[in-house]
């Protein structure tokens, strides 16, 4: 994957400010590449790292990382062989059977993750499956909410990076288990909606194995000179299918080993 960037300083700065604004008053605009169609998914990932800074700065912290489009039929589908990633921070993060407004987003989906938290820090290149499960403290059940802040749900990857990979809210529960106890690539999970059955899926429609995407991300962190640092929280890619919700909806995604996540969502 290249990561040259093509856009001007300027440019990064004014479709962050687009991008800061589209998730803060929860509108849909369309997507980047309409404006600037040379834009790579180098430039994506310039114009993310400016958000990250810029809520960095406004006091959230960053508390780990996601990787998206990790199944092989959302890359197909995307056109591309690689997965992209999101960071995440202390403001996306909800606790387990809240009720989560939707006002403030706007078309929310969910999907059932296998969250990774760190023990060790990883650096790449050259990140493998080992490294990563060496260097996990525990796996954790997570449900992400993820939001495109495109119209229609219509975007490319360039604008899906620059878009924080869709980041929206996170929701992490059940047992942390070892994920030396546990054969991840097997793990089942069921995603339920008001009482029905809405997804299922194993672990392994996440690159093969979970670990494997955070094995990629941590490459990809590489790529833009950055590192995973111990304690980050991880979400290791959707093994279902995003599912839209909205106020009135309740959700809970039943993992094999690793127990139940719920919540509800509100206006």
């Amino acid at each position: 994957m290249s990561m040259d960037i093509t856009l001007s300083r300027e440019d990064v700065v004014r479709l962050c400010e687009r991008i800061e604004g589209a998730q803060r008053r929860a509108h849909a605009i369309p997507k980047l590449t309409d404006e600037y169609p040379g834009m790579t998914i180098g430039d994506g990932y310039a114009v993310q790292t400016e958000l990250r800074r810029r809520y960095v700065a406004q006091g959230h912290r960053l508390v780990g990382w996601k990787a998206g489009l990790t199944s092989k039929a959302k890359m197909r589908q995307m056109g591309v062989d690689v997965p992209s990633i999101g960071f995440l921070t202390d403001r996306m993060a909800r606790a387990e059977n809240a009720a989560i407004s939707t006002s403030d987003l706007v078309h929310p989906r969910v999907e059932c993750e296998v969250a990774f938290v760190m023990k060790k820090a990883l650096a790449g290149p050259g990140c493998t499956r080992q490294d990563v499960l060496d260097a996990t403290d525990h796996v954790l059940p997570a449900v992400e909410i993820i939001d495109s802040r495109f119209s229609g749900f219509k975007f490319d990857l360039a604008s899906v990076v620059a878009d924080n990979g869709s980041s929206a809210r996170f929701v992490g529960g059940g047992r942390a288990r070892c994920a030396d106890e546990l054969d991840l690539r097997t793990l089942g999970v069921v995603l339920e909606k008001n009482g029905e059955i809405v997804g299922m899926g194993a672990a392994a429609a996440v690159l093969g194995h979970p670990a494997d995407a955070v094995a990629m991300l941590v490459n990809i962190l590489a790529e833009l000179g950055e590192s995973l640092p111990a304690g980050s929280f991880v979400l290791s890619g959707g093994i279902t299918e995003a599912v839209p919700v909205r106020p009135g909806d309740s959700v809970v995604a039943r993992f094999q080993e690793l127990g139940s996540v719920s919540m509800r969502f509100a206006e």
